[in-house]
């Protein structure tokens, strides 16, 4: 029984398949006809045919038909959709003719010997057959294509003529249905001027953008520009914005390369474009060689940077990812995340890292080998006014996960801290520096490498001003600034992962690393191209508030401190900061009556820190001028 379902469904599905197919073979059959009978009028010159050799031509003419339609359901050319018929189609259809005309020849050689059957007549019949049988199905397709373009196509408009617009107009003219219609490049470069990429003309400079979208009543214009300055960005946003057409963009150069997307794959243009930077060169054989194939332990797994940290370790493929977070929902999402990598062993847990139970039993179970230390409370305003949980985490926290990462024998701990541990006006920033100076300790007497990276704020992390904005803007405003005049470092957060995976890698311990911030950008000026990307008008369309520094908060924030040298390394985004020693006992015994207040006396709180972070760090080094390197900002 299971024998003869087998060999019947087949054939079940072959006659299934011709009844629903019927109208197909029919038209195959009539122009399989036609083309036999105009072969013999052409033969003739399109004068009328001798009579006996067109009663030949009709005798045979089922003979015909019934080899061509067996050749073509052989090669299975009647299952093909004409509304989405491909160049593959047509090549299976010639192939179908071909050997339907040598077999029909083959026939008429040994069976008729030809018998008034000019032999011309079986070229004919194949050149004739072939265009009656794939010319209504192109022609098919292609007013299917015009019907749909002409209610739902939309004009665009390439600025970029570069190897990335080429794709994008290929991919463009290659889609079914057509939902783009190329109808000009933009290009800066005059050498491009009047030159033709498929078919599409370059006609002229980005200032020529609001012209054309004039003339040609344009509804997009795509940026093919994957590795545009910030400059760059900036001036064909504006343009766009002046004549008020909608605008996207391609992906960054480095997600193109890395295979996250595609040339064609387009995307509202983001404020990290306008803001943008130099792609960061990796040694990514020195961090694997650091990273792979070991225990790694991330604290804060679940917010912003420890997150893409995550994200990014899972890819170096170390022998356990282990992730610490006190946030229920973010340790889930970035646990449920992380499934993709079916080789990765992960393991989430559910802990405040100032748990000192939960957290020595996690080292003795899980003996990390290396420690990203991202667990941090960050918001400078609300600090202020909640100093003992902002001690008890950013300082009490760091020493507890900083002691048992010496204790339980890991190779190397990073602590992430920031710009605002700089002559620290706020309590997150003297937390922050406190941490800093706690490793500094640590690495003189633990064989643990204790590193610091350095860096500024990071868009779209939790609680910064890019996701504010954007809800104000989205809300119809106003967006609020704190002054005119306020700057801050910013870089992405893949960024800033990716340099953090360089850092640890770098040092022998108790160094501070400070990533290259570029320049600070004025938050003013933030704000207003922000409300540009949405496709608003700044002071027009949503206005912009100025409410004054809130506590704790400075005018501009520097990257290190006023008795640190920093030192190229040999990636040119890292610098290393050099300073001498600090005086151990000192910071310890301080260290204990901060730990001690936090408990009995947290009214004093305040006063210690300032004592703890009050540059006690000893007078700069005495080195020669050449040796320190120009503040950034």
């Amino acid at each position: 029984m299971r024998t003869f379902k087998t060999v019947n469904l087949p054939i079940k599905d072959f006659f299934s398949s011709l009844r629903r197919r019927w109208y197909v073979l029919a038209h195959d059959g009539l122009m399989i006809a036609a083309a036999w009978l105009i072969a013999y009028w052409f033969r003739y010159n399109l004068y009328p045919i001798p009579e006996i050799f067109l009663h030949q031509a009709t005798a045979l003419l089922p003979l015909v038909v019934g080899v061509h339609l067996l050749t073509l359901l052989f090669f299975g050319v009647h299952r093909g959709l004409w509304r989405f018929i491909s160049l593959s189609d047509l090549v299976r259809l010639l192939q179908s003719v071909v050997v339907g005309t040598v077999l029909v020849s083959l026939i008429l050689l040994f069976v008729y010997r030809l018998q008034y059957v000019p032999r011309s007549i079986l070229v004919l019949h194949g050149i004739f057959l072939g265009l009656l049988l794939g010319l209504p199905r192109v022609l098919y397709r292609l007013v299917k294509d015009r019907h749909i373009a002409s209610r739902d196509q939309k004009k665009v408009l390439i600025v970029g003529a570069g190897q990335a617009g080429e794709m994008l107009v290929r991919d463009m003219l290659r889609a079914s249905p057509r939902q783009y219609e190329p109808m000009a490049f933009i290009d800066d470069d005059p050498h491009k001027l009047g030159k033709e990429i498929h078919c599409i003309r370059v006609m002229g400079g980005a200032s020529m953008i609001a012209e054309l979208t004039a003339r040609w009543e344009i509804d997009l214009v795509m940026i093919a520009m994957p590795s545009a300055t910030s400059s760059q960005m900036q001036r064909i946003v504006g343009l766009c914005n002046h004549c008020g057409v909608v605008f996207r963009t391609l992906p960054l150069l480095q997600e193109i390369v890395s295979g996250k997307a595609t040339s064609s794959d387009i995307r509202d243009v983001r404020i990290e474009d306008l803001l943008g930077r130099e792609q960061v060169q990796l040694d990514w054989s020195s961090i694997c060689e650091g990273l792979a194939q070991k225990r790694i332990l991330v604290t804060g797994g679940g917010g912003s940077i420890g997150s893409e940290l995550c994200r990014q370790l899972a890819r170096l493929e170390p022998s356990e990812l282990v992730i610490v977070d006190s946030s229920e929902y973010n340790l889930y999402r970035i646990e449920y995340e992380l499934r993709q990598y079916e080789s990765l062993q992960c393991r989430a847990h559910l802990i405040d890292i100032n748990d000192r139970t939960a957290m020595r039993q996690l080292f003795g179970q899980q003996r990390p080998q290396v420690v990203f230390h991202a667990a941090a409370y960050k918001h400078v305003p609300l600090l202020e006014q909640q100093v003992r949980q902002a001690v008890r985490n950013n300082i009490l926290g760091t020493r507890e996960v900083a002691d048992l990462a010496a204790a339980y024998g890991a190779e190397t701990f990073i602590l992430i801290s920031t710009d605002k541990a700089v002559q620290p006006s706020s309590v997150m920033g003297k937390t922050k520096r406190a941490a800093e100076l706690y490793l500094q300790i640590q690495a003189q007497r633990s064989i643990t490498r204790f590193v610091t990276v350095r860096f500024g704020n990071v868009l779209g992390s939790a609680g910064s001003v890019v996701p504010l904005f954007a809800r104000q803007i989205k809300q119809g405003g106003p967006v609020t600034v704190t002054h005119p005049d306020v700057e801050r470092y910013f870089m992405t957060i893949r960024e800033a992962c990716q340099l953090i995976l360089q850092v640890s890698t770098m040092g022998k311990g108790g160094e501070v690393f400070v990533l290259e911030m570029g320049e600070p950008v004025n938050i003013h000026f933030l704000a207003r191209q922000m409300i540009r990307l949405s496709g608003k008008v700044p002071e027009k369309d949503i206005t912009i508030t100025f409410t004054g520094l809130r506590e704790g908060e400075k005018m501009t924030e520097t990257l290190f401190q006023d008795n640190e040298f920093l030192d190229k390394t040999e990636n040119e985004k890292i610098y290393r900061a050099r300073c001498q020693n600090a005086r151990n006992q000192t910071i310890h015994d301080r260290f204990e009556q901060v730990i001690s207040a936090c408990d009995r006396e947290p009214q004093r709180l305040i006063a210690l820190l300032d004592l703890l972070v009050s540059e006690m760090d000893p007078q700069p080094l005495n080195l020669e001028p050449k040796a320190r390197m120009i503040k950034h900002g």
